[in-house]
C-alpha cells in the first residue's frame, strides 16, 4: 500500500486475480458490502447539510464520499470477475430502488453534531475492523490487496471523523455517557435493513425480499472472519471516540465481554443455517 498517497483502481493487482481461492461466502458479501460503499453521495449530502456553516468539514465530506464510492468500485470490478454473471450497476439500481436512507434532515438525527461524528467514527470503526478481518481471512490476491486499501481508507476516515469531533465537543456539551450511548446505538444498527437490503439486492435469485433472513445470510457470512485482533482494535477505537482510556481494567473487562458475544452470535447464526 501507498503510504503517503491515495490508491487507485490502477493499483488493485488484477493480474493476479486467482478464480481458484475465490470463496463463496467472500464473494457473496463482497457484493453486498459494493452496494454499500458505492451508496456514497447520499450520505455526503446530508452531511454537508448538517455542517452547511463548515465549509472545511464540507470539503473534507465530499473527499471522504469519493473515496467510498472507490471502494464501492473495486469491490463491484471485483466481484464481476469471480462471478461473470455479476452485473454490478443493474444490481445496483435494485439496491437503490429499494433501499434509500433518510438523508433529508437538516440537522443532525443524533441530536447535536457532536453526536452525529461519534455516529460516523463507529460506521468507521465498523468497516475498518471489517475489511481487516475480511482481508486476513482472504486467499485470493486481489481482494486481499482491496481489503487492505480500504481497511487503510477506513482508518483514516476515523481519523477525520475524530478529528473533527474534538472541535465540537466542548460546543455541543456531550459527555462521555451521552457518547457511549450514541455510540451503542450506532453499533446496534449495523443489523439494520441498509446490510440486509445490500445483500439482497447482490445476490438474490428473484425470491422475494425477507429481511431477517437476508439480515442473517449477511451476518453470518460476514462475522465468521473476526477474530479477536480485530475486536480489540475496533474496541480501542470505540473507547477513544467515546472519552475512555483504551488498555485500562473496564477495556479489559469489556473486551472478554465483547469477544464472549461475538463467539455466541457466531454459533448462533451457524446453528439456524444448518
Amino acid at each position: 500500500m501507498k503510504p503517503d498517497t491515495h490508491w487507485t483502481l490502477d493499483d488493485v493487482p488484477w493480474d493476479a486475480f486467482d478464480p481458484a481461492k475465490v470463496e463463496p461466502d467472500q464473494l457473496a458479501i463482497v457484493k453486498a458490502a459494493a452496494m454499500v460503499e458505492y451508496n456514497s453521495a447520499d450520505y455526503v449530502s446530508y452531511l454537508q447539510s448538517v455542517f452547511r456553516d463548515d465549509p472545511g468539514f464540507m470539503e473534507a465530506a465530499a473527499a471522504w464520499g469519493l473515496e467510498e464510492r472507490q471502494h464501492g468500485q473495486a469491490l463491484g470490478k471485483w466481484a464481476a470477475l469471480a462471478d461473470p454473471g455479476f452485473d454490478f450497476e443493474t444490481r445496483f439500481a435494485v439496491f437503490r430502488a429499494g433501499f434509500r436512507p433518510d438523508v433529508d434532515a437538516t440537522e443532525s438525527i443524533r441530536g447535536s453534531r457532536a453526536g452525529e461524528l461519534v455516529a460516523r467514527c463507529m460506521v468507521e470503526v465498523g468497516t475498518s475492523s471489517y475489511y481487516r478481518a475480511l482481508g486476513d481471512a482472504a486467499r485470493e490476491p486481489a481482494l486481499k490487496a482491496i481489503c487492505r486499501y480500504i481497511a487503510g481508507d477506513e482508518l483514516r476516515h476515523y481519523k477525520l471523523f475524530y478529528d473533527h469531533l474534538k472541535r465540537f465537543l466542548e460546543q455541543d456539551k456531550i459527555g462521555t455517557l451521552q457518547r457511549l450511548r450514541l455510540a451503542m446505538g450506532r453499533i446496534m444498527e449495523t443489523e439494520d435493513d441498509e446490510l440486509a437490503y445490500a445483500f439482497y439486492a447482490a445476490n438474490n435469485q428473484g425470491e422475494p425480499y425477507d429481511r431477517e433472513r437476508n439480515s442473517r445470510a449477511y451476518m453470518r457470512r460476514a462475522y465468521q472472519y473476526y477474530r479477536d485482533p480485530h475486536i480489540e482494535k475496533a474496541l480501542a477505537m470505540i473507547f477513544k471516540a467515546c472519552g475512555l482510556k483504551p488498555h485500562s481494567k473496564l477495556f479489559q473487562a469489556t473486551s472478554y465481554g465483547a469477544k464472549w458475544l461475538l463467539a455466541k452470535r457466531q454459533r448462533e447464526l451457524a446453528k439456524m443455517a444448518a
